[in-house]
């Protein structure tokens, strides 16, 4: 709303308009007005919470500390979610399909987190939304984002050229003029770091290219679920997703100021995304929200976000690479999600097989999702393959590993861009 009126004073001759032009100006404000909202309505919020008695339902574990949480305001996600949305209507251009993408996605899975906290709330229990539900939110996101960015004429890309001197030792990049439609996207260690999905669909001849937006629906979808289910899981430890997802938001606002800057582009040999700059400003307010958040959501915890903010948070980042056609490095930079997604996975395929060979189930970890599995002592009675630690690790120092992890995976993801 701010955009549009700045925008109007700047046809007037307003001195001082053409600030909301740029896009570190926009971004700035963003990163303020999210923090702002988030430590002084946050607290506001977390009283609400307490007054209408929403407390985390906890069911023990044998966790050191663990029962001390029991009656610790839930949902406090919604906090996440409106200090992020506030700044980006003020200060977002919301005739921008990147952005207007990106509000989607925060409402749609914040509604989707919300109702499950709700019914955990209402049952007085953990049981809450059914896994399939979740699923069907989730697809139904990820159609959504993979038929507009297929349809859309406002989402274009254009193709880097790298030209070599004639004596080999000087690498020229440019841009073809036009913008095109494209099913390409990043991938690290190839040259240009450019892979086309149709490539894979290339034995359908003329369908080739339809073939390659369906191949990119299917892996979107794959995306949003993995990272938003990931996420989830990661959310077990005062701060920890919230502090890992604030390294990884910072880390894709870098990318995304990059790839849609030509002059960056070129310099860096990477894809430039025309009109994909304004999901800095997005991002900055998703970071702000973070770490204003995390002011009452680290050790120990005055308030959980629940499914309401875990869901959407790692539906966000995957969106959101999704939108700068980094979503193969998803893997890597979010590999904390996907090690706490594949350690239940593991642990449960392990007990099942276990118990039908020898009739006493086995496990993998003393306790999954992953970090759990530091917080119990090793050889106590737990029968698992993997006893190391065998003390028990405090949960802030596990939470701060983490975040260290977090930027060492970060700083790795950059550097695939240039290792080819």
């Amino acid at each position: 709303m701010l955009y549009y009126l700045f925008d109007y004073l700047e046809q007037t001759g307003f001195p001082g308009a053409r600030l909301m032009d740029y896009i570190t100006v926009r971004s700035g404000a963003a990163l303020v007005l999210s923090l702002f909202i988030a430590m002084v309505f946050g607290r506001k919020i977390i009283d609400r919470l307490q007054l209408m008695q929403v407390g985390e339902i906890i069911r023990d574990l044998g966790l050191e500390g663990q029962m001390q949480k029991k009656g610790t305001p839930t949902m406090g996600g919604v906090i996440i979610i409106i200090s992020i949305l506030v700044p980006c209507l003020l200060v977002g251009n919301l005739g921008s399909i990147y952005m207007a993408l990106m509000i989607l996605t925060t409402v749609w899975l914040g509604f989707l987190g919300f109702l499950d906290d709700w019914l955990k709330m209402k049952r007085h229990n953990k049981d809450g939304m059914s896994g399939r539900f979740k699923i069907v939110g989730q697809v139904g996101l990820g159609l959504i984002v993979a038929a507009t960015m297929c349809f859309s004429p406002s989402i274009v890309m254009r193709e880097n050229v790298e030209t070599v001197s004639t004596t080999g030792d000087e690498v020229t990049i440019t841009y073809k003029t036009e913008d095109v439609k494209s099913t390409q996207t990043t991938i690290p260690f190839v040259k240009n770091n450019n892979f086309d999905y149709s490539y894979l669909t290339s034995w359908a001849g003329k369908y080739a290219t339809t073939g390659g937006w369906i191949v990119f629906a299917l892996v979107t979808i794959l995306v949003i679920a993995g990272t938003s289910n990931g996420s989830n899981l990661t959310d077990g430890l005062d701060g920890l997703c919230t502090g890992v997802s604030a390294i990884i938001g910072t880390a894709l606002a870098i990318m995304a100021y990059l790839g849609g800057n030509i002059i960056y582009s070129s310099y860096l040999n990477i894809m430039y995304i025309p009109g994909s700059e304004e999901l800095v400003v997005f991002m900055a307010a998703f970071i702000g929200a973070l770490i204003g958040f995390l002011w009452y959501n680290a050790f120990p915890a005055q308030v959980f976000m629940g499914d309401t903010g875990s869901l959407t948070i790692g539906g966000i980042i995957a969106v959101f690479a999704i939108l700068i056609r980094k979503e193969l490095l998803i893997p890597l930079l979010c590999a904390i999600f996907f090690i706490e997604d594949l350690s239940v996975m593991l642990q449960v395929a392990y007990f099942k097989i276990t118990k039908r060979r020898t009739g006493t189930g086995k496990r993998v970890f003393k306790m999954t999702p992953l970090h759990h599995h530091f917080q119990k002592p090793g050889n106590a009675g737990i029968d698992a393959l993997i006893q190391a630690p065998l003390r028990a690790i405090p949960e802030s120092k596990i939470v701060t590993r983490f975040w260290i992890v977090a930027i060492m995976l970060a700083a790795v993801t950059f550097v695939t861009l240039k290792i080819r």
